[in-house]
């Protein structure tokens, strides 16, 4: 079991990708635990993992299949987490475990840059209040409810990223503290899981 680590928080999208880069260049062709990943975060991790699990799954990397579903159940397990109030982010022993290798995750961190550069340049703090209290639970919930459509949705091409997208955009707003973007990633959520719910009917029917 992994709780939190030691360090200071991440303040912005590309210190993440930074320490996620320092973690891959580190492992070279050994695994990056999730464990490894929470260490090099701080002590308050929803925001930078709300991020980099759905980057994962957005970069190419996330074509492997299973792989939306894995990741989907370890947001869901931060989103309880997020509702429940906790203050440290906790993994179980056998999540902590898991990883990739340091070669796939420095090509995430590549594909993530140009993505990080515009959301560090675009969000900023504005309505600060919006990422606290009550709408951080808020946000718990919409990420669970989010990260039930990714399993039935990895049988259609493409169609998870948008639930992950909507969660990365959760990240962001918490990490960053824009209750701007907080209000983006809630009509982001609404969006994901009708367009989700509409591919998956039509594929049904």
């Amino acid at each position: 079991m992994v709780e939190n680590g030691k360090g200071g928080d991440p303040h912005s999208v590309g210190e993440v990708l930074d320490r996620l880069q320092e973690l891959g260049d580190d492992a070279g062709g050994d695994k990056v635990r999730l464990g490894d990943m929470l260490e090099a975060m701080g002590h308050r991790a929803y925001g930078p993992f709300l991020i980099v699990l759905p980057m994962i799954e957005i970069s190419p990397v996330g074509g492997i299949p299973g792989l939306p579903t894995a990741l989907a159940a370890v947001l869901a397990l931060l989103a309880i987490q997020l509702v429940l109030g906790r203050k440290h982010l906790w993994l179980p022993g056998f999540l902590a475990n898991r990883g990739m290798k340091g070669g796939n995750l420095q090509k995430v961190v590549e594909k993530g840059r140009p993505i990080a550069k515009r959301m560090d340049r675009w969000f900023h703090g504005r309505l600060p209040a919006l990422t606290k209290g009550p709408m951080v639970k808020v946000a718990g919930v919409a990420v669970l409810l989010l990260c039930l459509t990714v399993p039935p949705l990895e049988l259609l091409p493409f169609a998870s990223t948008a639930p992950m997208a909507a969660i990365m955009a959760f990240g962001i707003a918490l990490l960053v503290r824009d209750g701007a973007l907080m209000i983006v990633a809630c009509a982001l959520s609404v969006g994901a899981v009708a367009l989700g719910a509409g591919l998956f009917a039509t594929r049904q029917g």
